[in-house]
């Protein structure tokens, strides 16, 4: 049986702040979901959180884009907006929803989608990962690090279903086109595109050798939709392990470094990507660090079986501390670059409104 599974999220609302979700929209969430997998839509489903963001994991056999899947998906947020987040006048209430009707897909609609479909293995473990306040981008680094980097990744070395290596999707948000890398073969071309992650993002990767699905990641950009800042995107990400892919722990290694991505406060600066569990997803200091879960799943027939809350372990207490002391280091930057985002990615936050102020100020001047 072929099974789908679809990540979709989005930030409808965040109490207090951007710092977490109120329990009451994952409750409304859960009872919608509940009913459709009464109706059969759904095969299975589970409703969690990272910092503000809305997370609905479903299974079907729907497929990819389906609109019935998606449609519960942008009823959920906008009943959830509608009947918790405006009532209690939760912050940024449907910041997310950036049209106003559903038309068919919430692609482009400002919610973020993971989605993969496969047949099912003997057994079939995924990782469902999940980031707030950072970017798409922010998962170039570590997808790279799973699939093409053996000090990572040994599986690259001495397993023989991995030794051909892996085939990259990378997604230029600009242009809205992608294009197919090989690795090894074409490593370096390959960084010379997404050490651009604010551009260039890795949205699928596949084994090269049966062209299977090995990892789905969501590439909005909130604000090339809005053409505003709106909240920074806020990504998704689904990871296959085991059996032709990287393990469990080298798909978790690759997060044992924090490295820095674009996003934190007002979506305008730098900050390092800190993994941790669920009890820790809320983003207070500087409305931050960026943070990241990451949930195991058994599945059995579309049955998800877990989660496993997998950065719930002291292995990880180093790479937090890390990411604490880097976060005090950049931090003692204030509004200073590398700190805050370049021009190029400030043009979508409140800056222009300021820059703007002062145009008429700026005068004739020698060198």
């Amino acid at each position: 049986m072929k099974v789908t599974v679809s990540l979709i999220k989005a930030d409808i609302g965040g109490w207090v702040g951007h710092s977490t979700v109120h329990p009451k929209l994952i409750e409304y969430a859960q009872g919608k979901l509940k009913e459709a997998k009464e109706t059969g839509l759904l095969i299975d489903y589970y409703v969690f959180n990272v910092g503000d963001d809305l997370q609905l994991l479903m299974t079907h056999t729907r497929g990819e884009n389906n609109p019935e899947i998606h449609k519960l998906a942008w009823d959920t947020f906008v009943g959830a907006t509608e009947k918790v987040s405006k009532p209690l006048k939760l912050y940024g209430a449907g910041q997310d929803l950036l049209k106003d009707t559903f038309s068919g897909n919430v692609r482009g609609m400002g919610p973020g989608v993971a989605e993969m479909t496969f047949e099912e293995r003997r057994s079939e473990p995924i990782i469902v990962f999940a980031a707030d306040k950072t970017e798409p981008g922010a998962w170039n680094f570590p997808l790279y690090k799973m699939f093409a980097d053996p000090f990572n990744t040994a599986g690259l070395v001495i397993d023989p279903s991995m030794h051909d290596g892996f085939r990259f999707e990378v997604y230029d948000v600009i242009e809205h086109k992608y294009v197919l890398m090989n690795a090894p073969e074409e490593l370096y071309d390959l960084l010379a595109l997404i050490g651009t992650p604010g551009r260039y993002v890795v949205r699928r990767v596949f084994r090269k050798s049966d062209n299977e699905i090995a990892a789905a990641a969501s590439v909005t950009r909130l604000s090339l939709i809005a053409g505003r800042y709106v909240g920074k995107d806020d990504p998704v990400l689904i990871v296959r392990a085991q059996h032709g892919f990287p393990a469990v722990g080298e798909i978790l290694e690759a997060f044992a470094f924090p490295h820095l991505v674009a996003g934190w406060m007002r979506g305008s600066h730098h900050g390092p990507l800190m993994p941790v569990p669920l009890k820790y997803a809320k983003c207070t200091r500087f409305d931050g660090p960026p943070r990241v879960v990451a949930l195991g799943f058994q599945l059995h027939d579309g049955q998800l079986e877990g989660p496993n809350d997998l950065f719930d372990d002291p292995a990880f207490d180093y790479t937090r501390s890390v990411a604490q002391m880097i976060a005090d280091y950049i931090r003692r930057h204030g509004p200073f670059m590398p700190h805050r985002l370049g021009p190029e990615e400030m043009e979508y936050t409140t800056l222009p409104a300021v820059l703007e102020k002062l145009r008429g100020r700026f005068k004739p001047g020698e060198e």
